[in-house]
């Protein structure tokens, strides 16, 4: 049995209490890794075509308030 399937046989088996917090607490990890790789990839310059491109829409007045 692969980990995976360890994995999903174990939370098949949760609790409703059980499988409420797992889901919180993953959740919250799923969060704090997309977090990281949105800083990792700011930080590296991944972003700054989507940054020029808003700022130059923004600037020739191609957007609208929210």
């Amino acid at each position: 049995m692969s980990k995976l399937e360890q994995i999903e046989k174990s939370v098949t088996e949760l609790t409703q209490q059980e499988f409420s917090a797992f889901a919180e607490w993953f959740e919250t990890l799923q969060m704090e890794r997309w977090d990281r790789q949105l800083e990792a990839d700011a930080a590296s310059g991944k972003l700054d075509q989507f940054a020029d491109e808003a700022l130059a829409e923004f600037r020739a007045r191609k957007t609208r308030p929210l």
